[in-house]
């Protein structure tokens, strides 16, 4: 029992970067932008909340310029792909390898690389966190805690605010949404921003709550797994959210069975989140579907007005 109630308290550590992630995904290509970028994106804002802790020592004020700190990058992809009109899976692989270059170099020059700092720590919600096997659960740092609040946020500014029903009209048909007086070009633009906010909100889970430290690469593939997650969650937020949960189960058994003295392969262990990324894949390929939550009509296309029929 001992056991289970570690691994439960465990979850939401592996699961919430996996769910901000997606969720920033979702809210980009809502909008019609497709968005490849979170592997690289994650890694600035994990860089910058290390930093800034470093520097600033408030968790709080990392965590905010992480964010600002990876919209500010994905200026350059809003850029290209809404102003320019470049492919957008061409735009968001070059925008992975041009962060992964880009945090790897400024950790190194900075001194910010393998350097341990203190953040905000775990959080008791009582009376919950006294209930047996599962009040590890409510005992979470507090981006934890409000992760499911960011969620009931963004869904319902999505389904029922009039903004959300022009954003998710930009990424349906850009067409009808021109016509009808909605600014194509901005809403996408502002879409990209406000998605990557999230993504690297992510990233500064991993390294300042998390970890505690950064290291060149450490987020490990999680950015291409929230794109695979967004697939499978067929762009809802709370399918997301379950699909992260699930993923966290997965990750926080492995650390548990080792502890228990079960012996697993290393590379069994390192390949198992990609095994069952290609599971749901499979999964969603045997089950396509369509519907309210389907991918949007006008994902990856770029709008030209002077094409508007």
């Amino acid at each position: 029992m001992e056991l289970i109630g570690h691994w439960i308290a465990s979850i939401p550590d592996f699961a919430v970067p996996y769910a901000l992630a997606a969720l920033g995904l979702i809210l980009t290509e809502r909008a019609g932008v497709l968005s490849l970028g979170a592997e690289g994106l994650m890694l600035m804002g994990a860089l910058v909340a290390i930093g800034m802790q470093l520097t600033l020592g408030s968790t709080l004020v990392s965590l905010t310029l992480s964010m600002l700190a990876a919209s500010l990058v994905s200026v350059l992809f809003a850029a290209m792909v809404v102003w320019l009109r470049v492919h957008q899976v061409i735009a968001g692989l070059v925008l992975v390898f041009f962060c992964q270059g880009l945090s790897s170099l400024l950790g190194t020059l900075l001194g910010w690389t393998s350097v341990p700092v203190t953040a905000q720590g775990p959080v008791a919600l009582w009376p919950l966190s006294e209930l047996p096997l599962i009040g590890g659960l409510f005992v979470q740092n507090p981006v934890a805690l409000l992760t499911p609040f960011i969620f009931l946020a963004v869904a319902w500014f999505l389904q029922h605010s009039g903004t959300g029903l022009k954003w998710r009209a930009v990424g349906e048909n850009p067409q009808a949404a021109d016509a009808a007086g909605i600014p194509v070009s901005a809403y996408r633009f502002v879409a990209v921003l406000a998605g990557a906010a999230l993504v690297g909100l992510a990233g500064a889970y991993i390294s300042l709550l998390s970890t505690k430290l950064w290291i060149a690469g450490m987020t490990g593939g999680r950015g291409w797994i929230a794109v695979g997650l967004v697939i499978f969650a067929r762009w809802s937020p709370w399918k997301a959210l379950a699909g992260a949960v699930l993923f966290g189960c997965v990750e926080a058994l492995i650390p548990q069975l080792a502890a228990a003295g079960v012996q697993l392969p290393q590379y069994f262990v390192l390949m198992t989140p990609y095994a069952i990324t290609l599971g749901v894949m499979i999964w969603v390929a045997l089950g396509r579907r369509v519907g309210v939550h389907a991918q949007p009509g006008a994902l990856g296309e770029p709008y030209v007005r002077e094409e508007r029929r």
